[in-house]
C-alpha cells in the first residue's frame, strides 16, 4: 500500500497535462449543454469527441483495448463504464454520468460529471439531484484534503467523512481512482474511503484522478451483459464526479477545472496554485 514507485510530474509536465484536461473540461462542457430529453447518448459521445478533436487532442478512452467510444455515458442506476447508444434515448429526470477524456503530445486528461435531465417526477428529479450533489461535493473535499493531508488516504477518508455525514449512501469499492499521466490509468490507486496502511506521500509531482462514486443505496454492483456497463445490485440510482488534479511546489492545481478549482476550493479554505497559467 506505501508503495512510492509511481511517476511524479515535474512542472512543465505538469503544464503539458494542463492542456489536456483543459480539452477534456471543455469537452465535457459540450455534453452537458447538449443534455436534454430526446437526445441518444451516442449523440453525446458524438460531441465529445468533435469538441476534443477540434483543439487538437484525441480521445484517449478510444485507445482502451475492446472500447470504441469517447465518452461513458451512464443512466440512472448504471454507476460507470455505460457504453453510448443510437438506441439510449434520454428521458425527463434521467440522471446520466458522462466520463470522458483526453490526450495530446503524450499526455492525458481524465474527468467525469453528472447532469439531471431537465423534467420527470419532482420528487424522483430531487432524490436523483442530492445523490449528484453529495458526490460532487465529496470529490471537493477529497480535493481539498488533497492539498492539505500528507497521506494520500486522507484523501478517502474526507470523502468517505462527508458523504457519511449527509445520509444514508453507498460509496463503491470496486471501482477508486488512479494516478494519470502519459497513461490515463496509473498507480498510485486513490480510494474513496479510508484503507489500513500507510499510503504514498503526497508531495509535488504527485498527478491523480479522484473519483467518487456514490449511490442512493448500497455500495454492490454487477456488470451487465455488454461486459462493460456497471449497474447498481439494488437498482439505486448513483452518481460520478471526477477530476485530474496535480500537487506540486506551489500548491494544488485541478488540472480538468477551467478556473483550477479555485471557486469550489475557496469554499474549503484552499487556495489554488496554477504554474503560469
Amino acid at each position: 500500500m506505501s508503495r512510492e514507485d509511481f511517476e511524479l510530474k515535474s512542472n512543465e509536465q505538469i503544464l503539458l497535462m494542463r492542456r489536456a484536461g483543459l480539452i477534456t473540461a471543455a469537452a465535457l462542457k459540450a455534453v452537458r449543454e447538449a443534455v436534454k430529453p430526446g437526445v441518444s447518448t451516442l449523440e453525446l459521445d458524438r460531441i465529445a469527441n468533435a469538441t476534443i478533436e477540434s483543439l487538437g487532442g484525441k480521445s484517449n478512452f478510444q485507445l482502451v483495448p475492446g472500447y470504441h467510444h469517447t465518452i461513458c455515458a451512464s443512466i440512472n442506476d448504471e454507476v460507470v463504464h455505460g457504453i453510448p447508444s443510437a438506441d439510449r434515448i434520454l428521458q425527463p429526470g434521467d440522471l446520466i454520468s458522462i466520463d470522458a477524456g483526453a490526450i495530446i503530445d503524450g499526455w492525458n486528461g481524465d474527468a467525469a460529471i453528472t447532469v439531471l435531465v431537465p423534467g420527470g417526477d419532482p420528487t424522483a428529479a430531487a432524490k436523483r439531484e442530492r445523490v449528484s450533489r453529495v458526490t460532487e461535493a465529496s470529490l471537493w473535499h477529497g480535493i481539498a484534503a488533497l492539498a492539505k493531508g500528507k497521506r494520500l488516504n486522507d484523501v478517502g477518508v474526507a470523502i468517505e467523512k462527508y458523504v457519511n455525514s449527509q445520509g444514508r449512501f453507498g460509496i463503491l469499492e470496486q471501482y477508486v481512482g488512479h494516478g494519470i499521466g502519459r497513461s490515463m490509468h496509473e498507480d498510485p490507486p486513490v480510494f474513496n474511503y479510508g484503507v489500513r496502511g500507510l499510503t504514498p506521500k503526497i508531495q509535488p509531482g504527485l498527478v491523480v484522478a479522484i473519483e467518487p462514486m456514490v449511490t442512493n443505496g448500497t455500495e454492490h454492483t454487477k456488470v451487465l451483459d455488454d461486459e462493460w456497463t456497471v449497474s447498481t445490485m439494488d437498482g439505486s440510482d448513483a452518481s460520478h464526479w471526477e477530476h485530474s488534479v496535480a500537487v506540486h511546489e506551489g500548491g494544488i492545481w485541478v488540472l480538468t477545472a477551467e478556473d483550477g478549482g479555485a471557486a469550489e476550493l475557496a469554499k474549503l479554505g484552499v487556495k489554488v496554485a496554477p504554474l503560469g497559467d
